[in-house]
């Protein structure tokens, strides 16, 4: 059974790396006949970069002077896969069938096969994140640099954040192992996955097989969330598109946020308000950047 867990969840990897690939190709395509048609309108984008190495993404500028500079559509498609995980999870808190699924797997993954907790989740799933920052300082440049990956990796994370201690307080659903009452949804998962769409964004330029490391990293993370008895499937299902959604959200605000802030100022110079998330509570930030 736990077998099958482990597969399902590579699958919704695979699908989302392949989905979004495809997504990709036609935005690109899209911007590609939208920019012979009036060229002005879209420019290409960019910061130089940090620590003293030349920029590590294609540079980038955007005319905040020019009316429609940038106006993304909200990429529904691209949440259709993550919304359907959350609702999974939501679900299945109160639904005796789904709950038994959860009891079933549980049975077959512990008590079954009694064996002592494995806590390398506590730092595998943070090793999608990781390994995009290692990437680029070992010369294998992603898609933005250093200032605007990072802006965009914490802005999914507190939506992320946000999002699972709400649920949390929400579901209110007891470990498997009976130590609180903090199951629902996964944040180690959450956290992985969260990851996984960063790493595969920022390279999925590069190669799909960075998206597909990326996620496979997430799905061990949400299956030793089972093996060590903290969480329900439900809770790794709805975890993994928490993760997803909250990034993508960041990668489609940032570009706006940047334009509400910036517009009529020198585009040199970024000034943004930033979501902020700390022990339970909601806040804004203001950045500035030179």
């Amino acid at each position: 059974m736990e077998k099958l867990v482990a597969v399902v969840l590579l699958m919704v990897g695979f699908c989302v790396v392949g989905h979004s690939q495809n997504i990709d190709t036609l935005t690109k395509t899209g911007l590609t006949s939208a920019g012979s048609a009036k060229a002005d309108t879209i420019r290409e984008v960019s910061l130089t970069t940090g620590w003293g190495s030349p920029a590590d993404s294609i540079p980038r500028k955007i005319d905040w002077s020019k009316a429609g500079t940038f106006k993304p559509a909200f990429p529904a498609k691209s949440f259709l896969l993550p919304a359907a995980l959350i609702a999974y999870g939501a679900v299945a808190v109160h639904n005796n069938s789904l709950k038994t699924v959860n009891a079933h797997l549980k049975d077959a993954i512990w008590e079954d096969n009694p064996h002592k907790p494995f806590h390398l989740d506590n730092y595998l799933m943070f090793a999608p994140t990781v390994s995009v920052y290692a990437l680029n300082a070992m010369g294998i440049h992603g898609q933005n640099n250093f200032r605007d990956r990072t802006m965009i990796l914490l802005m999914a994370n507190v939506f992320a954040n946000g999002t699972v201690f709400s649920l949390k307080g929400w579901a209110h659903e007891q470990r498997p192992d009976g130590s609180n009452y903090a199951s629902f949804p996964s944040g180690h998962t959450a956290e992985a996955f969260a990851g996984a769409e960063f790493m595969r964004m920022e390279y999925k330029d590069v190669s799909p097989w960075y998206g597909i490391a990326g996620y496979a990293m997430a799905t061990a993370t949400g299956m030793l969330r089972m093996y060590n008895d903290k969480h329900w499937m439900s809770d790794v299902i709805a975890g993994a598109g928490v993760g997803i959604a909250s990034t993508r959200i960041a990668y489609w605000l940032y570009p706006k946020m940047q334009h509400w802030f910036g517009k009529g100022k020198n585009p040199d110079v970024v000034n943004f308000v930033m979501p902020t998330y700390s022990n339970g509570a909601l806040g804004l930030s203001y950045v500035k950047t030179f």
